[in-house]
């Protein structure tokens, strides 16, 4: 029980990512498809034709309705590249990925396991705001979802950042 209430700040420092922007009719088709195309440009799939190193997490970016009871159907996803690619980025070949230079950033952060749809992440959203209470110190618009394994690790290891305001 009291590892469940558990959550934590943590400070990002900027850096480059490659990312894709996918709004499916599921947010688990969105990241899925999104996660494939990035898996190829970290196969091979750049101007250098090699294999580039996983790194993690792998960040989905989500936006909720106006209302705050449903996801937005755009998502985000978001792979970081490693430290020797930070200076001169491999340039995807697909075209739909793009490098983005990502200011410093700093979340609070709770840790849930287990398959992320729709359902689970306002759930999990909804539970942290519970934890935290009523605070204007994070944005109520924009979350990020963490993952740390494999999608199809079915208690596999994610986190639902909040953003805190500059």
């Amino acid at each position: 029980q009291c590892e469940e209430a558990a959550y934590e700040e943590r400070r990002y420092p900027a850096g480059k990512w490659a990312c894709v922007t996918k709004g499916e009719p599921l947010y688990e088709q969105s990241i899925s498809l999104s996660f494939m195309k990035l898996m190829r440009y970290i196969c091979e799939e750049n101007s250098v034709g090699c294999y580039l190193g996983m790194t993690v997490p792998v960040l989905n970016e989500i936006h909720l309705t106006e209302e705050g009871t449903e996801l937005e159907r755009e998502v985000v996803t978001a792979y970081y590249l490693p430290g020797e690619f930070q200076q001169n980025p491999p340039v995807p070949t697909d075209p739909e990925i793009h490098i983005t230079e990502r200011a410093p950033l700093r979340v609070m952060t709770r840790v849930f396991y287990g398959v992320t749809t729709e359902e689970t992440i306002l759930r999990e959203i909804n539970l942290f705001w519970e934890l935290l209470g009523s605070t204007d110190t994070v944005l109520r618009e924009t979350y990020i979802v963490a993952t740390y394994e494999n999608p199809s690790i079915p208690q596999r290891r994610n986190e639902i950042w909040f953003i805190c305001r500059a």
